[in-house]
């Protein structure tokens, strides 16, 4: 058994993927948690295939029941629990007249919900075991600052910051962080599709939408999901132990704070 676990959701693709096999490489072993099992298990399966260990595991964040049961498989077939990666989310383009209740309903219960279950779960395995864990909550760019087009989007990132410093501030006595990290534009399948949906929404194509977002990264690139997943390493590690309640933003330099 590894010496550190770490349960990494929306671990099948994207910056997900990247934080996953990342931390495989720090030496985590790693719950790779995903809606999509059949690609968490091809994720699980390239770190075991790189030395490392890792299980796939199949969870819709928005089902509370589901979330904690999944918590107590990772730390079962793993043997610890030590750092979960609240990574899961979804970013539809939401020009302010396309919200629907039932949208807003989905994105609300993936995004925030889902992040908030899993504080929620994380901090409940962390007593059981008496440990000292980590809470890595996905926030956004567009969470730090509103961004056009994503109305739903950036509220529930504006959301996940809002509920991460409420855990810091709440399990500090007991030695349990909490902290958020904020992706820029990172070349991932979901950023594609907002890219393409806002161009769409313009009548221009998707280089033009891509570039309304990424035009002011002072770094002149777009991230890589392995720039994120550095960040996320960091806070998993021991370097951030005296960090909490912060969110990190991983954008090449579009917003300064």
């Amino acid at each position: 058994m590894a010496e550190k676990v770490a349960f990494v959701t929306g671990g099948a693709q994207g910056i997900g993927e990247a934080i996953s096999k990342r931390l495989a490489k720090d030496g985590f072993a790693v719950a790779v948690v995903d809606l999509n099992v059949d690609k968490a298990g091809e994720v699980a399966q390239a770190i075991t295939s790189d030395g490392g260990e890792a299980i796939a595991i199949k969870l819709d964040v928005s089902d509370r029941d589901a979330f904690s049961a999944a918590v107590d498989e990772a730390a079962e077939k793993l043997g610890s629990f030590d750092v979960i990666v609240n990574n899961a989310g979804l970013g539809p383009t939401t020009p302010i007249d396309t919200i629907t209740p039932e949208l807003f309903d989905k994105v609300m219960h993936i995004n925030v919900a889902g992040t908030m279950w899993g504080v929620q779960a994380a901090t409940r395995k962390f007593r059981e075991l008496g440990k000292k864990g980590k809470i890595i909550n996905a926030a956004s760019q567009a969470g730090v600052v509103g961004n056009p087009n994503l109305m739903l989007y950036s509220s529930t990132k504006f959301a996940i910051r809002g509920l991460t410093q409420v855990a810091a501030r709440d399990l500090a006595a007991e030695g349990i962080t909490a902290n958020a990290y904020a992706p820029g534009i990172v070349k991932t399948p979901m950023m594609l599709d907002i890219a393409h949906q806002v161009g769409k929404n313009a009548g221009k194509d998707d280089e033009w939408g891509m570039s309304t977002f990424s035009k002011d990264i002072a770094l002149g690139r777009l991230s890589e999901p392995e720039d994120v997943a550095a960040a996320v390493a960091f806070l998993a590690g021991p370097d951030s132990n005296y960090i909490t309640g912060q969110t990190i933003i991983v954008d090449g330099g579009m917003q300064f704070h």
